[in-house]
């Protein structure tokens, strides 16, 4: 290759990189700050009395709620200008972060939690749907994995400095306040790299792609209502662990230092997993990876309940998080190649039928928690949860397989 011939491709990879980092920062804000900073801090709001858990059971299932009205809204509302969504949602991820610390009330914390979920969400699907199609156009698509690096980055950012608050004594109001000052920061950076719309680009294709979408075969239908169904098993799967694995950790290792590091290590298995995904090929059967992927996280839940000691939650923190966010980096490329351009209302329903399961999930563990004492039961629910979800994947792989034969 010429010199002349390298340069544009050098530009356009590194183009390609500055999209990847923008969007994982983005995500680090959202998901790994504005949905999940609350299941370390929720030891700490315990601890000194400020809820119980029953109304901190109450405060995840409205983000979760909140989540799934927000995903349910990108479904239905189909936006061509996803930038001033995505700048609005990290804006509004800030004040509500931000508010956590400032208001004291139950009610307003429910609130608080509700609109995080939604701008969360929205966040969530058009900064995928944006970063993947630009990644397209600029022929990096195997890059998509270093986006989802970012809630692992966030979860671990959060969990790390939680850890270092807790040791200096620090409430959890000055917790979500700094949270809220870091998420500026990281939103300062990444503002002016969401400078276009990935919308401009699509004029007469899209409209074709549209129209097909509209006109899918039955097995087309089918597969698309499979791949929800099983999408919406990993948010119930992984939910009670991913919530409550602070406050389950401290339950059985009273005066540890461990518990401390568990989110932590949850948060660095999140972003190694998705890192690792970029290594996987891009054309490769995803609904395979996304059956593996479910079986992994199935075991690591399963390692909690057999093994709860240090090593085991360890384990499991590890094996819950590595395939974490690579199982939505994989089912967005299925959207994507079940509606090409015209993806993100599929990603806005399959990130619904995500919520769906994570708005069951923490109710459900504090209900079977009050009836029988124990974490047990609802983590053996979850397993089966993710089991469920693993056979509809491997089931859609064989099918995939049986039509190439006949064909």
């Amino acid at each position: 290759m010429s010199a002349a011939a390298h340069a544009p491709a050098q530009a356009s990879r590194a183009t390609a990189w500055k999209v990847c980092l923008a969007g994982m920062l983005t995500l680090s804000v959202a998901m790994g700050i504005g949905r999940f900073a609350f299941t370390p801090l929720l030891p700490m709001m315990l601890h000194e009395g400020s809820l119980n858990l029953q109304m901190g059971g109450w405060l995840a299932t409205a983000n979760y709620l909140g989540y799934f009205i927000g995903a349910m809204l990108c479904a239905f509302h189909r936006s061509n200008k996803p930038v001033p969504l995505i700048r609005g949602g990290l804006a509004a991820t800030i004040l509500l972060t931000l508010g956590m610390g400032l208001l004291h009330e139950d009610a307003m914390w429910l609130g608080l939690r509700l609109l995080s979920g939604v701008a969360s969400a929205y966040v969530f699907v058009y900064t995928a749907g944006w970063c993947l199609q630009q990644l397209t156009q600029l022929k990096h698509p195997e890059l998509g994995g270093v986006i989802f690096c970012g809630p692992g980055i966030g979860i671990a950012l959060s969990g790390l400095l939680t850890g270092a608050m807790v040791t200096a004594g620090w409430l959890a109001a000055s917790g979500w306040i700094l949270f809220a000052l870091i998420s500026l920061a990281l939103t300062a950076l990444v503002w002016k790299t969401f400078n276009f719309d990935a919308g401009q680009a699509q004029t007469g294709p899209a409209a074709a792609q549209t129209q097909d979408a509209q006109q899918e075969s039955p097995a087309q239908k089918r597969e698309v209502r499979q791949q929800v169904i099983a999408y919406g098993m990993a948010g119930f799967g992984y939910i009670i662990t991913a919530t409550f694995l602070p406050v389950i950790a401290r339950q059985a290792l009273p005066g540890s230092n461990w518990p401390d590091f568990f989110w932590p290590i949850f948060g660095f298995g999140v972003a190694l997993g998705a890192f690792g995904a970029t290594r996987l090929p891009v054309h490769g059967d995803q609904r395979l990876l996304l059956a593996c992927s479910y079986i992994m996280q199935a075991a690591g839940v399963a390692l909690s309940i057999l093994l709860p000691n240090a090593i085991g939650f360890a384990l499991s923190c590890l094996l819950l998080g590595l395939p974490f966010t690579a199982i939505t980096l994989f089912a967005m490329r299925e959207a994507r190649r079940l509606r090409q351009s015209h993806a993100s209302s599929l990603m806005g329903l399959m990130t619904a039928a995500y919520g769906i399961g994570q708005i069951a999930g923490p109710p459900l563990a504090t209900a079977l928690v009050h009836s029988s004492g124990s974490f047990t039961p609802s983590l053996c629910v979850a397993v089966a949860a993710l089991l469920v979800g693993a056979v509809l994947y491997y089931r859609l792989t064989l099918s995939h397989k049986l039509e190439h034969k006949a064909a």
